[in-house]
Order: C-alpha cells, then structure tokens, then sequence
C-alpha cells in the first residue's frame, strides 16, 4: 500500500511540475508577443488540437528526421516527441534565445536537438550535422510577416533535402491579414505552396487561439538550379522574421 502511495504522489508531482512548467512557458509567451508582436505573431502558444493535426499527414510510424522551424516553447515539440518513433530525430530551430532556455530545461529527450539559430540557416546546419535527406519540415513560421522572396529563399534552402516522400507541414491564421511596406492586405499562403508542391490540402483548425489553417504539401517541385546570384545575396543579407510560435 505504501509502495502504491509513493507510485501515486511521484505521478502527481511530476505532473504539478509540468504545468508549472507550461504556465511558465505561458506567460513567457505571452511577454515575448506584447514586446514583439511582429516576431512573434501569436496570442498564445499553438493548442494541442493543432499540433496533431500538423502531424497528421506524416508517415509518424516512418518518418525519421524531422526539422521544425519555430519551435516557439514547444507546444508542437512535445507531440512529436510523443509521437515519433525511438530512433527517429527532432531538428527544432528557435530564434528566440529565452524560448531556447526554457525548452532546454522542459525537455530532456535525445531524440531532440535545439538549434538557436535562424530558419535561413537550415541548409548549413544540416549539413554540420551530417544529413543529406529529411522526410518531414513542421513550419510554424509567420508567411504573412514574411517578403516573398525571403519566402522563396527558404524553401530553395530546404530544396536539396527534400524529395518525394518528403511532407511539408504549415500553419497559418485564417484572418491572414498581412502587413508589408506600410499596407495591410489579405494573405492566403496557398498559392506561393502551390509553387514548390504539386499537391497541397488545406484544412481549418477551430479550436485554436486564435483558429487556424493547416497546410499538408507533398510531392516537393525540385529546383535543379543553384540559387541565382540575387537569391544568393538576398540569402546572405537578410534575416527571416520569426514564426507563429508553437
């Protein structure tokens, strides 16, 4: 009985702990948001209804080397570990160094590994750490914050480690409103992931702060050129926004 009590309060314990943990990576979301909206693009960390139906076009039984862009506090983090097979690997990039420090001490999984490091430099850093191939990208990064040709740059940087068989994974708010050279206009990223995809479905996440649409692309559209010498430039030169944190 004794043995089953002690079972009992560890549980407890270690549960009270991470919601302390998850309040706290909360409100330092919500901090980060009211000092830097822009960047961080969100009220709230992503639900948990989102993050599995970012997952949900993912061979999660297969899939072995995931790169996430925006890892934000790690609200989609967390489902893919939950998710993903023993053997399998979480490349998740996070600007922001706070967030970075609050992941390193929420999650101890090895399966993940942190990169404080912007979306841009996900080519060099895959290939520092030895991978030629991924099979999944789960973007929370803010497309609507985001100049087309930044756009552009990253998925030409994503090109060479994605074929076939490899599943791209984006989210975007459904009241799209984009701010760019002083203009506020309605955004949709559908069209520009119809360029490096040749199949894309969409589908809306309600339960969601605030609701979302939830973009699963297959059937990546090569680019057997090498970045044109503006792109190249562009690449060197500017630096991505931040995402729509998870």
């Amino acid at each position: 009985m004794i043995e089953i009590m002690m079972k009992n309060f560890a549980t407890c314990k270690n549960s009270l702990t991470e919601a302390l943990w998850q309040i706290q990576g909360f409100k330092m979301f919500a901090l980060a948001a009211a000092s830097d909206f822009q960047n961080i693009a969100s009220v709230a960390p992503s639900s948990r209804r989102l993050a599995l139906a970012m997952l949900e076009g993912l061979a999660i039984d297969k899939v072995r080397t995931v790169v996430e862009l925006g890892a934000g506090t790690g609200a989609i983090t967390r489902v893919l570990l939950e998710s993903l097979a023993p053997q399998a690997k979480v490349l998740a990039f996070e600007i922001n160094p706070e967030f970075v420090s609050y992941m390193q001490k929420t999650f101890s999984d090895p399966r993940l590994v942190l990169l404080n490091t912007r979306a841009e430099d996900v080519g060099r850093e895959l290939r520092r750490l030895g991978y030629s191939r991924i099979d999944a990208v789960v973007s929370s990064l803010s497309l609507r914050f985001m100049p087309d040709h930044r756009q552009r740059i990253l998925q030409e940087v994503l090109s060479p480690f994605m074929d076939e068989r490899s599943v791209y994974t984006q989210y975007q708010y459904i009241h799209g409103m984009r701010y760019e050279n002083g203009k506020i206009s309605r955004h949709s990223s559908l069209p520009f992931l119809r360029r490096y995809f040749r199949s894309v479905q969409c589908r809306t996440i309600w339960r969601n702060l605030p609701p979302a649409q939830v973009f699963t692309c297959r059937g990546r559209i090569t680019n057997d050129h090498a970045l044109s010498a503006r792109s190249i430039r562009e690449h060197r030169n500017a630096a991505l926004p931040a995402r729509e944190p998870a």
